[in-house]
């Protein structure tokens, strides 16, 4: 994650974590409220420019100048961190501050069986995105007596890593993925409050 990034993303963690996610904040500069659809789009916009960035300027630069690879292992070899993963230690590091910001990768056809969806809600919205790809999925869940907004956007094979990745591993129940197909989704999760 880019210094700019951790910025931008732990304000947001920290407007969260002071009950300004709910159905909106208020600002002084906006003259009102940002709804909560607005708050995870910000937060959509900065993972997906991060993980992008990641992905075609670290990941397969590397990778195609034969210097690093990247492995599910990366921390028992050395090699760099699959962009999967990146999300994942983002989501973790974000944890970390104390803000109730959760985001995490979800897809119909997990490479990760813990990447399948959790719920029902989940699933219905993997099943808008990959019919709709341009058009995240929103709304409000109670989950052990807390309010959430939930948003899940498409994931999209941004480069080709992406398809030679997914395509090859023996665990992806498919292998003729192609540039811009959707892999998945990403998850994200705001506190709600009432």
């Amino acid at each position: 994650m880019s210094f700019k990034t951790g910025v931008v993303l732990g304000g947001l963690v920290a407007l969260c974590a002071a009950g300004g996610c709910g159905t909106g904040f208020a600002g002084k500069e906006s003259g009102g409220s940002v709804p909560a659809g607005t708050v995870v789009d910000y937060i959509h916009s900065v993972l997906e420019a991060d993980r992008t960035f990641y992905t075609v300027h670290v990941v397969e630069r590397m990778q195609r100048r034969g210097v690093i690879e990247s492995s599910e292992k990366w921390r028992e070899v050395s090699a760099l961190p699959l962009p999967a993963q990146f999300v994942q230690e983002s989501s973790s590091l974000a944890e970390l501050t104390g803000g109730q910001v959760r985001y995490r990768l979800i897809s119909l056809n997990p490479i990760n069986k813990q990447s399948g969806p959790r719920s029902e809600f989940e699933r219905k919205a993997l099943e808008a995105v990959m019919a709709k790809p341009e058009q995240p999925y929103k709304g409000y869940l109670t989950e052990g007596g807390s309010r959430y907004f939930q948003a899940v956007y498409a994931d999209l094979a941004v480069s080709p890593v992406c398809v030679s990745c997914h395509n090859a591993d023996p665990r992806s129940p498919k292998h003729d993925y192609k540039l811009r197909d959707v892999l998945g989704a990403v998850l994200i999760s705001i506190p709600a409050p009432e």
